[in-house]
């Protein structure tokens, strides 16, 4: 049961601490990553990157594209916890300024993250996030 209690605390503070991504500051939802070679993220802007110092750099880089955002609120698909490793799946839905916008721009995203205890502290270890809440014809796949 202290597994399952310290992940939910972990997604709560991630959920807070996504709060002030959206604003544009990275730095709360680094702190909960790992700082391993192999952590892992996966993000709409780009291909997947591996070692903390390209995951950092593309947080940092995400981040710098948001502006004055929230998140609004989550639903959680499933989540599965072990004393060793646990994941989550769930539908972020936010709200930001985005790019070069100027308004607020209501987006949801699916999000997967992976977590394991790291010297007693569980961290994310993956995050894989993109766009698709909703069914997307067999065609989307293929690439253009």
């Amino acid at each position: 049961m202290a597994a399952s209690n310290d992940v939910d605390n972990l997604i709560k503070q991630f959920h807070l601490a996504l709060g002030e991504f959206l604003k544009g500051n990275p730095e709360p939802v680094k702190k909960l990553f790992s700082h391993r070679e192999d952590v892992t993220l996966a993000n709409p802007y780009g291909p997947p990157v591996r070692g903390w110092e390209q995951v950092a750099r593309v947080m940092e880089h995400a981040s710098s594209l948001r502006r004055d955002g929230e998140l609004l609120t989550v639903e959680i698909i499933g989540k599965y916890v072990t004393p060793e490793l646990a994941y989550i799946v769930e539908i972020e839905r936010l709200k930001a300024k985005v790019g070069g916008r100027e308004d607020i721009t209501p987006y949801n995203l699916r999000a997967t993250m992976v977590f394991r205890p790291e010297g007693g502290v569980w961290r994310i270890m993956h995050r894989h996030a993109d766009p698709i809440t909703t069914a997307q014809p067999a065609e989307s796949v293929i690439q253009k």
